[in-house]
This record gives structure tokens, sequence and C-alpha cells, in this order.
């Protein structure tokens, strides 16, 4: 029997008739059955929240840096389980589960120490005759309660991004996960009940879109923080009214291989930009430009790399490449490269796939404005093109609506601080794919990609508001 998940509804666990069956993808095996929230759960989790917020804004640091820690600590003690259910709840390879796991803990350890800097700072406000005796005391104060929507795609380390900085700025969450890979939110739910923290400062509560609708109507949520789709995450903020909303949206990465980089290791590392967790990433490469003069040398070594990648069943640690989410996006991606193909695209490699599995696939001789180009593929696909100036392959890595991160592998200052000033995304990333991301780094897009900043101390200025405390000493 597969076994059944209560939801975690402010600091109680609560059963529910209505179920989220959460399925493998890669053998239709039933992982779990999940209680799902109604509305009524999502107020009721929001309104206790606030009650709870009057004990988490007064939290002194050293507690909400012991909460963080011991949450940690716990997804160290359960790591094998942890990587494994996400392989079974996602189809993502073994050895890509292990590896968020490894980021959600460094999330808890890092929030633990940002919990210490929040701080504030003074300023002298004599800047005017007549103000001599005038200074500021600045400081910040969490905002209250923070409603959080995570994606699939990450259903651990995504969630830590949302719960572990609002425990660490003594704000409060209601966190609805995705209803494909609920377990993983749950699980960490669980760490988060062994510890001290006050109950009710979190809740987990799965559930559809419709019936999470008050994270967004109810006038007691003060920020919504939501990863997922570009659509999804815009449709949100023109529904949000007045409440702060940060958006941690998609995007087509490109990466710029120049004529004097490194072409061993950027064809090795490009494997797990492309094709780590299926391709299911917003950070994931999808448009890779080669320096004409390296194009054909390029391509070789990095056809020969990619036709070396196992694809096959999550759980087996010697795999690469685990399953597409479902059925459906499998065949879409499909129909895409389809498309292009019709359209005079080559494929280098790939191009095939059955059910939810789908080859690692390269595609050359595409046009800038097909979908698999033009649109966020979220699959294991990439596109080649060549170029012949740096400045028109900046030109070419901006002609997108999405602007997340890019990358070059170049060793020339003169254009690294090129790209640096030019190249509009959120993060540069140099001799490295664009894929790369440190948990505390600030992360987030330009254009469609996103609204605000998450990494964890970014986030905690998301979640807190400044305020000054202006004094006459005179």
């Amino acid at each position: 029997m597969p076994e059944s998940y209560k939801m975690y509804l402010g600091g109680e666990w609560v059963d529910r008739k209505s179920k989220i069956t959460v399925v493998n993808p890669y053998d239709n095996s039933v992982v779990g059955q999940v209680a799902a929230a109604s509305k009524e759960d999502y107020t009721r989790a929001i309104e206790i929240a606030q009650k709870t917020f009057a004990v988490t804004r007064d939290l002194p640091s050293y507690k909400r840096e012991e909460t963080c820690r011991r949450v940690a600590e716990g997804l160290e003690k359960n790591f094998d389980r942890l990587a494994e259910m996400m392989s079974r709840e996602l189809g993502k390879a073994l050895k890509d589960s292990r590896g968020e796991v490894t980021r959600a803990i460094g999330v808890f350890k890092v929030a633990g120490e940002e919990a210490k800097r929040i701080g504030g700072e003074i300023m002298d406000l004599d800047w005017a005759a007549g103000a001599e005796q005038r200074m500021g005391l600045i400081r910040r104060f969490p905002r209250g309660v923070i409603a959080g929507i995570s994606p699939f795609n990450f259903p651990l380390n995504l969630v830590a991004h949302k719960i572990a900085p609002a425990i660490a700025s003594g704000n409060t969450i209601v966190l609805k996960p995705a209803s494909k890979t609920p377990i993983l939110a749950l699980m960490l739910a669980e760490l988060i009940d062994r510890t001290d923290h006050p109950k009710g400062a979190v809740s987990v509560l799965p559930g559809s879109a419709q019936n999470a609708s008050p994270l967004l109507e109810d006038p007691r949520v003060k920020l919504i923080t939501f990863t997922g789709s570009s659509e999804v995450g815009w449709w949100i903020k023109s529904h949000s009214g007045t409440k702060q909303v940060v958006l941690e949206l998609g995007g087509n990465a490109g990466v710029a291989i120049a004529d004097d980089a490194d072409l061993d290791f950027a064809t090795t590392r490009l494997l797990l930009g492309a094709f780590a967790v299926a391709g299911q990433s917003c950070i994931s490469v999808q448009r890779i430009y080669a320096h004409e003069k390296v194009y054909d040398e390029f391509l070789a070594m990095f056809r020969a790399k990619v036709g070396k990648l196992k694809v096959g069943d999550p759980l087996d640690p010697a795999t690469d490449v685990g399953t597409m989410v479902d059925e459906q996006a499998a065949a879409a991606t499909l129909e895409t490269i389809e498309a292009a193909v019709k359209g005079g695209a080559k494929i280098l490699i790939g191009g095939r796939g059955k059910g939810v599995m789908l080859e690692p696939t390269v595609l050359t001789d595409v046009e800038a404005s097909m979908d698999v180009c033009a649109r966020e593929a979220f699959a294991p696909l990439a596109v080649v093109f060549r170029y012949k100036t740096f400045e028109e392959v900046v030109d070419e890595i901006n002609n997108s609506v999405y602007g997340l991160q890019a990358g070059i592998f170049t060793n020339r200052m003169k254009d690294v601080f090129y790209a640096f000033k030019h190249i509009e995304c959120g993060g540069v990333v140099v001799n490295d794919i664009p894929t790369y991301r440190a948990d505390h780094q600030p992360y987030g897009g330009m254009k469609h990609s996103g609204l605000g900043r998450e990494g964890v101390r970014y986030a905690i200025e998301d979640m807190t508001e400044v305020k000054i405390l202006s004094m006459n000493l005179k």
C-alpha cells in the first residue's frame, strides 16, 4: 500500500478525504496519497500564521538560528531517505537528487547565519543647517505572513529557499508545494515540527491552485514568493492587489564559447548545464553560441560527450538523465523539435523519446524565432549557433524575452566586463555554465524572468521592511 501523508496546518498534522495521488513518472507506481487542502484550510493556516507572528517577530536571533541549524541537521540525518524519495516522486536522477539535498542543507545553514546578521545602520541626519543634533537608527523588521508557492523541479531546495529565510527573519509562512511533488515539502515540515520553533509559524498545504486562492486574496498575507512559469508568475502579480511579490520565473539561458575557451572543460560543464534534471531548470542551458573559429571542433567534442550520457532508471546511481515530469511535457518537447526540423533545423544528436523519457537533444541550423530557441524548453534540449564577434554574441544572448542568467567561456577580461555591463540578466557566470548557482548569492531575473531576488540574504531583504527611528538629540 502506498504511504498516506497528512498536511501540516498551523503546527498540526491534519488529514482530509480529498487526496492528491503522487505517481512515479518512471514506472507509474503510486508513491503516496497526500491530503489535499481546501480554501478553508489555507484561510485557517493564514489566520494561525497571523496570530503566531506576534511570537516569531520577537524571537531573538539565536532562537531563529537554532531552528535553522536543527533543520539542517535533520536533513543531514535523513539524507538518503530524502534523495530516494525525490527520485521516486519526480523521476530525477539519483545523483541530481543527492546534489539537491546537499544544497538544501546549505540553505538552512546559511539561513542560520543570516538570522544573526539582519541588523541595521546608523545614519547621520545633520546634512543641513538646523539638524546638527539629528541622527537615524535604521533597522529591518519582518513583514508578517508570507505566502510561498514552489515548483515541481526542485521539490526540496526551492521549498527551503522559501521557508528558511522566513524562519530566519521572524516571519511566518504558508507554503503551497507543487501538486506533482508535495511529499518532500511535507518531509521537511516533519523536521521543522521537531524543533522548538513556534507551532503555527510554518504550514505546508498541498492543494490545487484554485483552492490556494486565499494566498493571493487574503489581506493578512503581506508578501507572495513564487517560483514557476512566467505565465503563471505574472498572472499572480496582476491578481495580488497591493501585496509585495517576488517572482523567480522562466528562462532560456544563453552561453557563449569564445575562441580562447577551454573546450574540453566547457563541453563537460555543458553536459550538466543542458541535461541535468532532464533540462527541467529555469537556468538550464538552452542556447549555445560557439565562435566560428572553434565551432566545428566544439560540435564534434560536445556531440561525442552527449552520446555517452546514460538515460534511464532515476534510482540507478549510474543514470545521468532521468525522466521528464510527465508524458505531456515530453510529447510537447518532441513536437517542438519536429516543428524545428520541418523549418530547416538539423538534429546533431538525440531527438527521440518514449513516454516520459527523452534523449538529450542538440539542434543546429536553428532560426532564432523558432520555439526551440525563443521559448523556454524546460527539457533536455539545446541549440547551437556560431558567431563572429563578442559584441554580436552579447546581442544574440539578449535577443530573448527572458533574462535570468547567462554564461561566457573566455579569459579576456575586456569581454568579461563587457558582458557584465551589457547582458540583460540577473547573473553572468564566467568560465562556467549559467546553470551555476550558489544558494547564498542574489538570484533572480530581468524582463520576463522575474521580479526581486532569492538567495537567503536577499530573500530576507524582501521579507523585511526598512524602518527608521529619527532622533533629535538636542
